[in-house]
């Protein structure tokens, strides 16, 4: 995403010998549910490398499961969305009260963190879950440490404590291994421990490990043709016109990371759905999903973006963020780092306007860019997230990078495909 050049969002393939830059006009959360399935390669490069990180370190993970009812808090259905208003103020109010307990106790040098993993029903009042992060010299009593843990903890949780009156007896405490730890703990959508500086936008620049954690490359025959994003950690979003003559799941992978030549995660695709009234080389319903052929760990580097319910606005002007690995510019080199572009969404009436695509955008389309140029998805693009942050740090999947004249051009922002106009069709195939 170099200034004033872009990639051209295409990732049309009419067959396995055909050159990646085919010239064309076209550019190319809930916390709720938690699949527990056998995460094998991946899962046990991650284990090997926390472990030699932690003793090399001195220090060892400890991770804990605890659940208890709350008496004075009426469930709501909102509670099972990470992102309502409801569900932040009942974390917040869960996390200050762990983070106190831990803090004002003899533990407070081994405590870490702490995260609501889940909010479920129990005749009518919230059960809350939580998992507790601990770190501890490895030469410690694993049993002396759950035991004091267990007591500090049954001390505080005990009644009425601020304003949550809790059910005593309903507490339960148990371990949790590291891997299955990690993964509850950043299960959470839209959320990234790498923030970066977000300071420059008259061009692209590399993003950092981590700054966005949905970012996935779709590969055919283990070479990058699209981006796609992480929806769930069974299913990615991208688009339709990345499978034209090549929708054979066999033939994809998928890899998560920074760089494409050092994949932090490699997993195969199981299946991949292409919505129904898609055709090339029309621009509408270029939307897509791929279910993964196993679920991926979820890390502090690979999260899920939150998908947006239908009725979530994207106002002009505000600001979104691309990503991916496209051409720097048309029918240019492609990167191994990540790039990122910092651009605003252009309402349809003006990117509708006869300088710029007269009337070509349609409403399941949105626009992103700059009337001057400057910044725009590209080649190799295609597929990949634009996503908004909302008030509360929330990043939402706006749209998926789908055409667009040339890259960079002025008066030809980016074209995406319009997420929320999909909702339904997405939940109709994922169940999301």
């Amino acid at each position: 995403m170099a200034q004033g050049q872009h990639r051209q969002r295409e990732a049309v393939w009419t067959s396995l010998q055909h050159r990646t830059d085919l010239k064309t006009k076209m550019k190319l959360t809930r916390c709720g549910k938690i699949t527990l399935g056998v995460l094998m390669m991946g899962t046990a490069a991650v284990i090997i490398g926390l472990i030699i990180y932690f003793v090399a370190y001195g220090k060892m993970p400890f991770y804990y499961h605890i659940s208890f009812k709350i008496n004075n808090i009426d469930y709501n259905s909102k509670f099972a969305k990470p992102y309502s208003q409801e569900y932040m103020d009942l974390n917040k109010k869960i996390v200050s009260l762990v983070n106190k307990t831990f803090y004002e106790s003899k533990l407070r040098r081994q405590y870490v963190k702490s995260h609501v993993v889940q909010v479920s029903n129990a005749k009518g009042k919230v059960v809350i879950h939580v998992v507790l992060k601990f770190k501890s010299c490895y030469e410690n009593s694993t049993a002396k440490f759950w035991e004091k843990i267990e007591t500090v903890l049954r001390e505080k949780l005990r009644g009425l404590t601020g304003s949550l009156l809790i059910d005593s007896s309903s507490f339960k405490f148990s371990d949790i291994a590291m891997p299955m730890a990690e993964n509850l703990l950043n299960t959470c959508c839209g959320r990234r421990t790498i923030t970066g500086t977000g300071n420059k936008i008259a061009g692209g620049q590399n993003a950092q490990e981590g700054e966005w954690p949905w970012q996935a490359s779709l590969q055919q025959n283990s070479v990058h043709r699209c981006g796609a994003t992480l929806i769930s950690n069974s299913w990615l979003i991208t688009a339709a016109h990345c499978f034209v003559n090549a929708n054979k799941p066999k033939d994809w992978n998928v890899t998560f990371g920074l760089l494409l030549s050092d994949p932090k995660i490699q997993q195969t695709v199981k299946d991949i759905i292409i919505h129904e009234n898609y055709h090339y080389p029309a621009h509408d319903n270029d939307i897509a999903v791929v279910h993964l052929s196993s679920p991926v760990l979820y890390t502090s580097n690979i999260r899920r973006a939150c998908l947006p319910e239908a009725t979530h606005k994207f106002p002009p002007n505000s600001k979104v963020v691309v990503t991916g690995w496209g051409t720097l510019k048309s029918d240019g080199g492609s990167p191994n780092v990540l790039q990122e572009g910092f651009v605003k969404i252009i309402d349809n009436k003006t990117c509708n306007s006869s300088k710029a695509y007269g009337g070509l955008v349609s409403p399941g389309m949105l626009c992103a860019g700059f009337l001057e140029g400057r910044v725009d998805a590209c080649q190799g693009d295609s597929g990949g997230p634009l996503v908004s942050e909302n008030s509360r740090g929330t990043w939402f999947l706006a749209g998926i990078v789908s055409w667009g004249d040339e890259c960079a051009l002025p008066n030809k922002p980016g074209v995406y495909t319009r997420v929320t106009y999909y909702r339904d069709w997405i939940m109709s195939k994922t169940g999301l």
